[in-house]
């Protein structure tokens, strides 16, 4: 059993590690980072200049550089694999499963891809990555591993066991066999188990379970990963068209999907057009926040129209003028309350989910016990705090009172009629909400207190 070393990320180690490059002390890099978990080392790297990563890089053992570059985010591993020699990244990445190796490859262009494959050594790692590279990124066939093991049912057991012996050299992690026919058909799967304790003689088809959950290579990884969830599996299968068995998925490479996910959704959440990081370009990074700012600030700029449309009412009632930003920041906080409701609904999607019409009534009732809650408290402190009359108290208190019920509305109706259209829902949880709710709310706020105080 591997033993994984205690690792602190210090500043003595980081300042050691950097004066050892300096000196070309390769032993005590290699002792050093000897048995810590690969993760700890890539926090590592990230902390060093790019030249030193490089170095520590080549004088560690090939399979550990290779493990390493796996845990690096993608920019940096990008950023890392360009400053090798082609050579040495067809070795790194032959040394990866086909799934990390496609992936890596999927960060170059067509024409580097091309180069890269063409110095690959091992032939049966060259076919794998290249029939992953044929489906998209997202679906199951863009993220499955064709390492794994599988039995032939008419094997025995000792049969099985000599071929699990001799697949296993490219298996790291061992779930499930899966079943298959002369044809390669997915039939089902046996565990470990069973197989150990069965008698020599018996045959695979003996002792298999055909209830199999297997998912097809064009499905979303989303769907995948919900499945994988729903039934708390450690590894589906995948399958193509013809039912045969062409890779599996394991639970790791469903982590990965996850986090991708999450972070889009934050950065949609946020007004963000495009998966980003802080390593991008300052161009890219301008190019995926500005859209969201010049919708923000479209709104800002119909906002203050709303605002001299009334300024005559204004002008006579000064202190609705106090009430704007209290209408605005509720009508913002009702609405992203709703839609991240609907869109954490609309991610965990059920048969059983309720209709459309008994979800809007829930969303109306709530909306009412949070508005009249709202607008009583508010026509207190209105009446008791500023001094103002009962009529200028009713205005704003039912303006509250009516942007709680539209925002709650436009917070629940905006994620459905996205998703609908196939656009993230999550997007309707950030300044498109927002600014839509903030629009709504002057109009309501103005119209109630043009028809209560006649201005």
């Amino acid at each position: 059993m591997e033993i994984i070393k205690q690792f602190e990320l210090s500043k003595e180690y980081l300042e050691s590690v950097r004066l050892a490059i300096e000196a070309q002390d390769i032993d005590f890099i290699r002792e050093s980072m000897d048995g810590v978990n690969v993760a700890d080392i890539a926090a590592l790297l990230d902390e060093l200049s790019m030249e030193e990563s490089i170095y520590v890089l080549r004088v560690l053992d090939g399979q550990l550089a290779a493990d390493i570059i796996i845990e690096l985010e993608a920019t940096n591993q990008h950023r890392v694999l360009k400053e090798l020699e082609v050579q040495e990244m067809a070795s790194l990445i032959e040394l990866m499963d086909s799934d990390d190796g496609a992936d890596i490859l999927n960060l170059f262009l067509e024409r580097e891809r091309e180069d890269i494959i063409s110095h690959f050594q091992d032939k049966l790692k060259s076919d794998q990555i290249l029939e992953l590279l044929r489906y998209d990124e997202d679906t199951a066939g863009g993220i499955m591993a064709k390492e794994y093991i599988r039995a032939n049912k008419n094997w025995n057991v000792v049969q099985t066991i000599n071929e699990i012996r001799r697949q296993a050299e490219n298996v790291n992690k061992i779930f499930s066999i899966f079943v298959v026919d002369n044809k390669q058909q997915l039939l089902g799967l046996v565990s470990l188990k069973r197989i150990i304790l069965a008698s020599e003689n018996t045959k695979i088809e003996d002792i298999y379970e055909e209830e199999v959950i297997s998912v097809p290579t064009h499905m979303d990884q989303e769907e995948v990963a919900e499945i994988m969830r729903k039934y708390d599996l450690e590894s589906v299968p995948v399958i193509n068209a013809k039912n045969k068995l062409v890779g599996r998925i394991t639970v790791d490479d469903i982590l990965d999907v996850i986090r991708e996910e999450a972070e889009e959704d934050m950065q949609a959440m946020t007004g963000i057009s495009d998966t980003v990081d802080e390593y991008d370009s300052v161009v890219k990074l301008s190019k995926a926040r500005l859209p969201w700012l010049l919708i923000g600030i479209c709104g800002g700029l119909l906002g203050a129209g709303f605002i001299g449309f009334f300024e005559e009412g204004l002008s006579k009632v000064t202190a609705l003028a106090f009430f704007i930003p209290l209408i605005t920041a509720t009508g913002g906080n009702v609405g992203i309350q709703s839609s991240s409701i609907v869109v954490q609904s609309l991610a965990n999607k059920s048969i059983f989910d309720d209709s459309l019409g008994k979800r809007f009534l829930k969303v109306l009732l709530v909306a009412i016990l949070n508005g009249l809650i709202l607008a009583t408290f508010v026509f207190g402190v209105v009446v008791l705090l500023y001094h103002s009359d009962v009529a200028f108290a009713l205005v704003v208190s039912i303006a509250l009172f009516s942007v709680v019920l539209l925002s709650s509305f436009m917070g629940t109706i905006t994620p459905i009629v996205l998703d609908k259209f196939g656009i993230n829902p999550a997007l309707a949880s950030g300044p498109f909400i927002t600014t839509a709710n903030d629009l709504l709310g002057l109009a309501v706020y103005f119209l109630v207190a043009m028809s209560l105080l006649h201005i």
